[in-house]
């Protein structure tokens, strides 16, 4: 019994690197055959979406910052993990310091993120150790940006 199950592993090791071989040659045969097709068509950029940045400062500021804001000095002090007052000497710092953290336009004329909408993501993501795109919907700010916030702030 054990000389005819030796005989079939051997014989099917054979069958079995030349199914192998003949499934990875149909594979690159496929792969060839895409990238063919793809590089006939015209690349596209990707869609711009309408992200309402000026809407989301806007919300921050009235949420947190205005004169009488929606959230007490309690709740922002359990959200940021630190008083009002430290958070805008922080972020009035950065963006002195550092001229990332203020609001530019792109090349298109687009309005950027202000110094606030970047501190508060790199903060938030800080205090609560979360992801970065944790965010996007609240302060409308893409998972690449708020990811380069973090990392201009821990500079």
């Amino acid at each position: 019994m054990s000389s005819s199950s030796s005989s079939w592993c051997s014989s099917s090791s054979g069958e079995g690197d030349l199914f192998f071989a003949n499934a990875v040659m149909l594979a690159v045969q496929i792969i060839m055959e895409e990238e063919e097709e793809m590089s006939s068509e015209p690349r596209t950029r990707a869609v711009a979406l309408n992200l309402d940045r000026e809407g989301a400062h806007d919300r921050l500021v009235a949420d947190y910052f205005a004169d009488e804001p929606l959230y007490t000095a309690a709740m922002f002090k359990s959200r940021f993990r630190m008083r009002r007052r430290l958070f805008l000497r922080i972020a009035d710092d950065l963006a002195q310091s550092d001229p990332f953290f203020t609001l530019r336009y792109d090349a298109r004329g687009h309005r950027g993120f202000t110094t606030l909408q970047k501190c508060t993501t790199a903060i938030r993501q800080l205090a609560y150790g979360t992801t970065p795109n944790s965010l996007d919907e609240y302060l409308r700010m893409p998972e690449r940006t708020s990811r380069e916030c973090l990392y201009k702030f821990c500079e």
